[in-house]
């Protein structure tokens, strides 16, 4: 079923950052740079409404940016810190991708 005129008015619209990019900020905003993959849904969530009020379609994009993207370094748990998973941190080579803070999606250039 479509939505009314005023619902589309009314839904967050999509922010203009790649899934690389909020991976990244994610990781840049917390504690040791580091996060879990649940923290990371977490804070997209909480700080992106667009995808607060998404289906899950987002969260398997998420995974495959992680899986498949080199800037990405997966770090197991230390033996003294319980709970699930495994920690995401961004590969020091890659954080002139994200430099200044600016996250934005970048255009190739011709």
């Amino acid at each position: 079923p479509g939505l009314t005129a005023q619902q589309e008015c009314l839904r967050p619209a999509r922010p203009p950052y790649s899934y690389s990019a909020l991976i990244a900020m994610a990781i840049h905003s917390a504690p040791g740079r580091r996060r879990t993959l649940s923290q990371i849904y977490q804070y997209v969530a909480e700080n992106f409404p667009f995808y607060k009020k998404s289906k899950a379609g987002w969260q398997n994009s998420i995974r495959h940016n992680l899986s498949l993207n080199d800037c990405f370094k997966k770090v197991p748990r230390d033996e003294d810190d319980p709970g699930k998973g495994n920690y995401w941190t961004l590969d020091p080579n890659c954080e002139k991708m994200f430099d200044n803070g600016n996250f934005r999606r970048r255009r190739k250039r011709r």
